[in-house]
């Protein structure tokens, strides 16, 4: 385990972290009371806040911010520069039951450079476009376009922002 102000660029663990993966890129932080599964890949220069959960089909791109209170489940690609603010609710499955698996799980990514705002809820199988924002709180059940905006329970599109 290096420091978080190691010069060598090795990925961060903190001493309270269950990080079973060793697929975690240079420069990556994982903080305390956060479990990655062995199973999951972290990209380069992330930042995993404390008390998230990584399941093993998860894949985070480079420089991916993912705040405290998440949950990434089977099924979940965020690519680089996503920002998943703090408690968002991911979800794999559109209909749970309990010991009652799917054949496989229902694939979420969340595309380049998107932001997902505190406490949204993002149902499963959905695809957030590329620079989109998403507002605190917002029940996403549709996939988003990229570089718009959506907020709102049912979170709908709000404009669409220029490219840049």
């Amino acid at each position: 385990m290096s420091s978080p102000s190691s010069h060598d660029n090795a990925p961060f663990i903190h001493r309270l972290a269950d990080c079973q993966s060793t697929a975690i890129g240079p420069g990556s932080k994982v903080w305390q009371f956060t479990v990655v599964l062995p199973g999951a890949r972290i990209g380069a220069n992330c930042n995993i806040n404390s008390h998230c959960f990584v399941e093993n089909d998860v894949t985070i791109g480079d420089d991916v911010t993912v705040k405290c209170g998440n949950y990434l489940w089977d099924g979940i690609t965020l690519e680089d520069k996503v920002f998943v603010g703090p408690n968002v609710t991911f979800s794999n499955d559109r209909y749970p039951r309990s010991k009652q698996y799917p054949e496989a799980f229902d694939r979420t990514v969340v595309k380049k450079g998107a932001s997902i705002g505190a406490g949204a809820v993002i149902l499963p199988g959905l695809v957030i476009g590329a620079g989109a924002l998403i507002g605190a709180g917002a029940v996403v059940v549709k996939d988003v376009p990229p570089n718009s905006v959506v907020r709102g329970d049912y979170a709908r599109n709000v404009y669409l922002a220029k490219k840049s």
